[in-house]
């Protein structure tokens, strides 16, 4: 049993060492987004001496510095650690130990010398670290520390790169535009900075006519026009060539930067891509030229049926002797893993005909789409009432594990348990932690979504026929795409693997265009029959309608 004696004489004991001990009092926050949420450097450092007054711990030192913990090398951190092997201190108070490491060199340096008593006391601001520890606590929240910034800088790369390929530049926008200020962080578009926009185009002009070389554009802007940047400073020399070799201007950008990957711009350009390359010869940049990488709709995603090589696309023109132009696009294989594939190309159009023909296949009208949806949704509402149940049991189970943990803690603590079968029972007990976390994390997350996803699924079908006829020609790359897998091309046909839940509704637009065409001359007639009735009544579109296999064909996606 504990009584105020085990708890207190512990206690009385590790404070009047803390007396002993010379402590260093480190603050630190960095600018960029790892740390938006965490207190400045002043906050941090009156909350920290309130926690040593409390305490009565001796502070000898204050250190700080603005600078981020993501990667080994700053400056004042590392002398704080030098001082600390010198002797100066043997403490540290922070307000948690991510503000002493995001990285594992780091997290390992301050975990290493707590646990050869170098450091002798880490205290932060809900706990204190010592060299007895289980060093198990620390190293998790080390690594948390260090996850969280791995974390963020992967999600933040894949915004960055879902932006570009959205067409806007993930990056500061030159001179000569602004990010549209009344969208979110993250969507902010590009748009024309009316001030500078028109002047910009002064100087292509200027250069195109042969009779000016950029340091007199340079002057000219300067001191004529009155052109600025955007920190209000005056244009530079350099300055000036970054712009004539920007080809975002042109209404083109590569992201990353010598990456090699190239995008379409949604921002209105300033000069035309002829304009641009005639620019780089006035330059002498002929043995640079700009890459032109003309992007077609659906290369990179369809393979050749014979040999399995990739599809890919070239345009021919074909002049008439009339005067007229016209333009082709032509598909085929590009033969690198067979020289002698004997497949033929063809035209877009073609191609295009034969994905028309596919998605009408799946074309669901709006009637059938509004009943599908309310089966769906009744029939979620009826499983959430068990979910809800099944969750209740689980966080249950989960919290008494969470409880034996603590109470094995509390006995390894107290002495009543030794290191062996301490360790034995924390390891049986922890994996059935996680097991129950990931059954929690099934039922609450996943569960969840597959309405979502069903709506999903649902609309591609009500709409992707129209959109792939009318829309752009990112569109149709997308819904090719997500139309199924395996896409391939042989004899002049596509062939694609469907995706299940399309599977399903291919067998259910069948039915419902049957249903459509017998009833369709009472459709303005006074009887009109109810659509939703006789879609209830078709032996075909029970599954929706009893949708329990549904819910588990859409959970699985």
């Amino acid at each position: 049993m504990w009584n105020w004696l085990t708890i207190a004489v512990p206690l009385i004991f590790m404070k009047k060492e803390n007396n002993q001990i010379k402590y260093f009092l480190y603050a630190r926050k960095s600018s960029e987004s790892e740390d938006r949420q965490v207190a400045s450097i002043e906050s941090q450092i009156n909350e920290l001496r309130k926690v040593a007054k409390r305490e009565n711990l001796n502070i000898v030192d204050i250190l700080s510095e603005s600078q981020s913990a993501k990667a080994p090398g700053r400056p004042i951190f590392n002398k704080m650690v030098e001082r600390i092997n010198g002797g100066e201190a043997q403490g540290i108070i922070c307000w948690k130990l991510d503000r002493l490491a995001r990285n594992p060199v780091d997290g390992g340096s301050i975990s290493w010398m707590l646990q050869q008593g170098v450091i002798r006391h880490v205290q932060t601001h809900e706990r204190s670290h010592y060299p007895t520890d289980n060093v198990l606590m620390m190293a998790v929240e080390l690594g948390m520390a260090n996850q969280f910034i791995r974390d963020l800088s992967e999600n933040t790369k894949r915004g960055l790169k879902t932006k570009a390929e959205r067409g806007w530049f993930p990056g500061f926008a030159p001179i000569g535009y602004a990010h549209n200020s009344l969208k979110r962080k993250g969507e902010k578009e590009i748009i024309k900075d009316d001030e500078r926009f028109y002047l910009i185009r002064k100087i292509f002009d200027l250069i195109l006519t042969g009779s000016y070389n950029p340091p007199q554009i340079l002057e000219k802007a300067n001191k004529e026009w009155g052109l600025k940047m955007q920190n209000g400073n005056q244009m530079y020399k350099s300055t000036i060539y970054r712009i004539l070799t920007n080809p975002f201007y042109c209404g083109t950008f590569e992201y990353p930067k010598e990456s090699g990957n190239w995008y379409k711009g949604k921002h209105d350009p300033i000069i035309t891509e002829e304009e641009f390359d005639k620019v780089q010869l006035f330059l002498g940049r002929k043995g640079k030229p700009r890459p032109k990488n003309h992007v077609f709709d659906f290369t990179g995603i369809i393979k050749c049926g014979e040999c399995g090589a990739m599809i890919t696309a070239e345009e021919k023109i074909k002049r008439q002797k009339n005067g007229n132009i016209h333009q082709y696009v032509y598909y085929h294989c590009t033969k690198r893993k067979n020289p002698d594939c004997s497949q033929k190309c063809i035209e877009q159009k073609e191609l295009e005909k034969q994905v028309v023909d596919i998605l009408e296949r799946i074309e669901i009208p709006a009637s059938f789409y509004d009943w599908a949806m309310k089966q769906l949704r009744e029939e979620n509402k009826e499983e959430s009432k068990d979910r809800n149940k099944i969750l209740g049991n689980q966080q249950k189970a989960y919290n008494d594990c969470v409880k034996e943990i603590d109470g094995l803690i509390s006995m390894r603590a107290k002495g009543e348990l030794d290191e062996e079968n301490y360790k034995r029972k924390m390891t049986c007990l922890n994996d059935e932690k996680i097991r129950l976390q990931e059954l929690l994390y099934d039922l609450d997350t996943r569960v969840n979504k597959w309405v979502e996803k069903a709506e999903q699924v649902f609309t591609f079908a009500r709409d992707a026929k129209t959109r792939f006829e009318t829309g752009t020609a990112e569109d149709k790359r997308l819904i090719l795409a997500n139309l199924g897998s395996n896409l391939l091309l042989k004899d002049k046909t596509i062939s694609i693997s469907i995706q299940k839940p399309l599977l399903l509704i291919d067998k259910a637009a069948e039915e419902v265009r049957e249903i459509h065409d017998r009833l369709e001359p009472l459709k303005n007639g006074e009887n009109r029959l109810n659509f939703e009735e006789i879609y209830s009544k078709s032996p075909i579109l029970l599954p929706i309608k009893n949708s329990n296999k549904l819910l588990k064909l859409f959970y699985q996606i």
